[in-house]
């Protein structure tokens, strides 16, 4: 197994006269918290105790996934899925909202999956040449300038940052979940097992119960599970608390800044994450993990990124408030 952190998604470092957080402030609305009138799928997660971290010490050393400790939570109510398309445009046509890919002018594609012109790939993420810097690629053009959102509307939203999240849910009335609650509510009750149903990664009838890759990374993608990239949500059965999705398909945001140690000296209650980071936390893996690439779609695993960073792999979920 390599440690392949271009898998999950390339940081954004800069890009034309832009530099990450610099951007000015009228460009971003004012976002009127609490409107959203949306439906929502919600799940509620009871109140309890887990072990979190990885119990079978598989993970990459970098990410901190040790040492496995116990955790208490109050219980919360969070999203049965990651965002999808069409809830991200209600917060956007209710709000005039420009995400980060939009005011830096492109975002990360994976190369399957780019439609633009030659002219719009603007170049690639160095040692990682599967992600194209494409120029126009945004939430709303997910492949580039040549597709559109409204043909994946179920899908999870992507090429969102950290920060679009957050304003997202200022918007919503709702906030990230923290990443000792995702953690909690990806297993979905079951005790230290390697995913949200159990420790082998098919089902029972040798079924595919997530959107990973399959094949030859990152050339060939045999799509055994019926996709090449994002699926629709709710196309997997979900875990034992109702979250579909929590292994795979894109990776989502959570609340705490990352830190690779912070496991040794975390809150035994309600953690929030430590003050200072390198990143965001990133949790769950996307539809380009691979068993022998790179495993961080198991419930454990831990991944991070800038929080301006953007890709065609990486959503959110929500927690109430």
């Amino acid at each position: 197994m390599h440690d392949a952190d271009g898998c999950c998604a390339p940081a954004r470092r800069s890009s034309g006269n832009r530099t990450a957080g610099d951007f000015p402030a009228e460009d971003v609305p004012p976002i009127r918290v609490g409107g959203a009138s949306q439906a929502r799928a919600e799940v509620a997660v009871p109140a309890g105790r887990f072990r979190m971290g990885d119990a079978f010490d598989e993970g990459y050393p970098a990410d901190g996934e040790t040492p496995v400790h116990g955790v208490v939570l109050d219980g919360f109510r969070i999203d049965a899925t990651a965002v999808t398309n069409e809830q991200f445009a209600a917060f956007v046509e209710a709000t005039g909202y420009r995400t980060e890919a939009e005011l830096f002018g492109s975002s990360a594609v994976f190369h399957l999956l780019a439609q633009a012109d030659k002219k719009d790939v603007l170049g690639v993420a160095a040692g990682t040449p599967w992600w194209l810097n494409v120029r126009g690629a945004d939430w709303a053009h997910p492949g580039g300038p040549k597709s559109h959102w409204s043909a994946l509307a179920t899908h999870p939203v992507v090429h969102v940052s950290h920060n679009d999240a957050l304003a997202y849910c200022a918007w919503a009335g709702r906030r990230l979940p923290t990443e000792a609650e995702w953690e909690y509510a990806a297993r979905g009750g079951l005790e230290g097992q390697r995913y949200p149903w159990g420790n082998s990664l098919l089902g029972p009838g040798e079924e595919h119960l997530c959107n990973i890759w399959q094949g030859t990374f990152p050339a060939a993608n045999s799509q055994d599970d019926g996709h090449l990239g994002t699926a629709p949500v709710m196309s997997f059965p979900p875990n034992g608390y109702g979250l579909y999705e929590v292994s795979g398909n894109v990776w989502e945001w959570c609340s705490d800044w990352f830190l690779p140690k912070y496991y040794r000296n975390s809150a035994a209650e309600n953690p929030p994450g430590p003050t200072i980071g390198a990143g965001r936390v990133m949790r769950g893996g996307s539809y380009l993990c691979h068993d022998s690439y790179c495993n961080r779609y198991r419930v454990a695993a831990r991944s991070s990124n800038t929080p301006e960073s953007s890709s065609g792999n990486t959503g959110f979920r929500t927690v109430a408030l």
